[in-house]
């Protein structure tokens, strides 16, 4: 039976995770810093640990036992949050450093770090016809400012950490990801999530207008949640080495996404843009070639269908006969 510890548990990406892992009959330990009754999902029968990675003794205890890591704990969220909260976003080196040198100590035989495509080269990302963006492109680097720099940091740990001491280590970089029991208000949450949030609560209180962050023009490709776990598994139980694009190569703009949502919901919206809000870089996509090459996959849940499983569950969680109105938060989170 595998025995494997995931970081980071209590957020939206972990939680599906931990639910996967138990599904294929593991022992599982779910880690994260906040309060159980705060986790976005909470699995039955797995041993559920409250601790602070940060702190080195404390990613002893997590990883006492066991003998994999998933490593999805970082202290991020949507472009709102990462643009303003760089310092907080670069303390989660702490996270990665600790949970390395447990498991070098602790005999870990594979490890897997969650990074980001905010790791990518800012100078490949200005235009909105964004032709995707290859693992190459991370250098020669410039990352995002705070979030990107710890992520491409962490992943040369991983790197050295294999190289120098034989740690065997899988780094996935994430693009998007979006779907049920995820964040969608306050502050955190990422763009589908947003704009279904905002659509709702025009259906639910007659609002007509819609703010929308940037010009509506800029572009991103955005991965359902089951092809997210699903692509984990993959790269951490294959023998690739270097890092992957775990991405949808369906590139959208925000308008279109916004067209997309209000399809599902049959309700159509005045728009209004803000053109001082955070609204990240021009133009994003997945290069999936090299993923393909060497797994013969990639994501292929399309938009409009995962879209149309988020909007349904994030209705669910704003009905007022649910004790939740349409400016309901969710519990923020620390966690990918």
């Amino acid at each position: 039976m595998k025995k494997v510890v995931v970081a980071g548990a209590g957020g939206f990406i972990g939680g599906h995770l931990v639910k996967a892992l138990k599904g294929k009959g593991y022992q599982v330990r779910a880690v994260d810093i906040k309060p159980l009754n705060q986790w976005y999902q909470v699995t039955e029968d797995v041993d559920n640990l409250i601790l602070d990675l940060k702190v080195k003794a404390n990613c002893y205890q997590a990883l006492n036992g066991y003998n994999e890591v998933f490593n999805l704990a970082a202290d991020m969220g949507g472009m709102g949050f990462i643009e303003t909260h760089k310092a907080e976003c670069m303390l989660s080196v702490l996270i990665n450093t600790h949970l390395l040198m447990a498991a070098k100590d602790s005999g870990i035989t594979r490890y897997f770090y969650a990074s980001s495509a905010c790791v990518y080269n800012g100078d490949m990302q200005t235009d909105v016809q964004n032709p995707g963006l290859k693992e190459a492109d991370a250098y020669p680097a410039l990352a995002e400012d705070g979030y990107g720099w710890e992520k491409l940091f962490s992943e040369r740990m991983c790197r050295h950490f294999f190289e120098d001491y034989g740690l065997v280590t899988r780094v996935a970089r994430f693009h998007n990801v979006y779907g049920p029991h995820g964040t969608f208000d306050g502050g955190r949450e990422k763009a589908p999530a947003a704009i279904c949030r905002k659509v709702i609560d025009g259906q639910f209180n007659g609002k007509k207008d819609i703010i929308i962050w940037g010009d509506g023009e800029q572009t991103r490709s955005f991965m359902y949640i089951d092809d997210c776990i699903n692509g984990i598994q993959k790269i951490m139980y294959s023998d690739i080495k270097e890092p992957l694009n775990l991405g949808s190569s369906e590139m959208v703009s925000i308008n279109q996404l916004t067209d997309i949502t209000e399809e599902i919901a049959g309700y159509k919206m005045t728009r209004h843009y803000d053109l001082d809000a955070p609204k990240g870089v021009r133009g994003r996509n997945s290069d999936n070639t090299l993923i393909m090459k060497l797994l013969g996959w990639e994501p292929s849940i399309s938009l409009h269908d995962g879209l149309t499983k988020t909007y349904n569950w994030i209705k669910g969680e704003m009905l007022p006969a649910n004790g939740a109105g349409a400016d309901a938060k969710p519990h923020s989170c620390n966690c990918q």
